[in-house]
């Protein structure tokens, strides 16, 4: 598994630096924009408040209008609040591309012909993908704090941190779950389509249940209704943490099962594999 891991993590530097800098640069840009914000204070007041208050509710803005003038509600604001959906899309592909790209690149079969067990290989790559993620947001952790150095916010680098915290469970989340349906369904595509579709709409069913009372049963059963974002600079939710944590681990097992099981394909796509229809012998294989 060591042997797996370093390969995976070596061949991810260029996606630790491509997310991770271009975020953290991002991050860097948008913190002096604090004081800007906050020294026009009267004035922004009287402009958002001309805003419906159902479009300042679905990014996040739960009514109390001089929240965006604090270091955590500009940041959660003009930040945070769209993370999950950039940095989900790594997760996503990433975990779609874990194990299933190289199955229909035709070379998983020949990695697995080397004395590797199948649990080393797939615990090596998922560590792999954890490292990752770990090493972008680090990256971007560092642009919030290289950029309070131009800026008057006075967030200590723990409480830039939290966050961060947030944000990882969801992506392990939005990973482990990808990794699953890649092993369940046909394809990579197909898994990453699920997934990615999955994202969006937690994403607006998360953003729609502020504005819409008749979804606040519905959003329970989101994701993202348990990202924290900026509000947990201040707080973090430590309930929610493990229980998506705890779901990534629920999805990370059935993968791994499933991974365990599966016939391994030689190159392209695969069936669905129905156990039903597995089980059907064709017409002119009947005696």
């Amino acid at each position: 598994m060591t042997t797996i891991f370093r390969n995976a993590f070596t061949r991810s530097w260029g996606t630790i630096l491509g997310w991770g800098l271009s975020l953290g640069l991002l991050a860097t840009f948008l913190m002096p924009f604090y004081d800007t914000l906050a020294g026009q204070k009267e004035s922004m007041e009287k402009l958002l408040a001309s805003y419906p208050p159902e479009l300042m509710a679905f990014f996040g803005d739960t009514g109390n209008m001089t929240a965006l003038f604090t270091p955590e509600g500009y940041l959660g604001f003009e930040f945070f609040s769209y993370m999950p959906i950039i940095l989900g899309i790594f997760a996503v592909l990433a975990g779609s591309g874990l194990l299933a790209s190289d199955e229909e690149n035709g070379t998983l079969d020949l990695v697995l012909a080397h004395p590797v067990s199948r649990t080393g290989l797939f615990f090596g790559r998922l560590l792999g993908f954890v490292v990752t993620t770990v090493g972008i947001l680090a990256l971007i952790w560092l642009g919030l704090v290289v950029g309070r150095s131009w800026s008057t916010i006075e967030l200590t680098g723990i409480e830039l941190a939290r966050p961060f915290l947030s944000l990882g469970a969801e992506l392990m989340l939005f990973g482990a779950g990808t990794l699953a349906l890649s092993m369940l369904l046909p394809s990579r595509r197909l898994a990453a389509t699920v997934a990615g579709l999955a994202l969006v709409a937690s994403y607006f069913i998360t953003s729609l249940a502020r504005i819409n009372d008749d979804l606040k049963e519905i959003v329970k059963f989101s994701p993202l209704n348990y990202y924290q974002g900026g509000d947990a600079i201040r707080e973090l939710n430590g309930e929610w943490l493990l229980g998506l944590l705890g779901v990534a681990a629920l999805f990370t097992l059935l993968a791994w099962w499933r991974f365990e099981r599966r016939d391994i394909r030689v190159g392209g796509e695969g069936g669905w594999r129905l156990p039903l229809l597995s089980r059907r012998k064709p017409a002119f294989e009947k005696s």
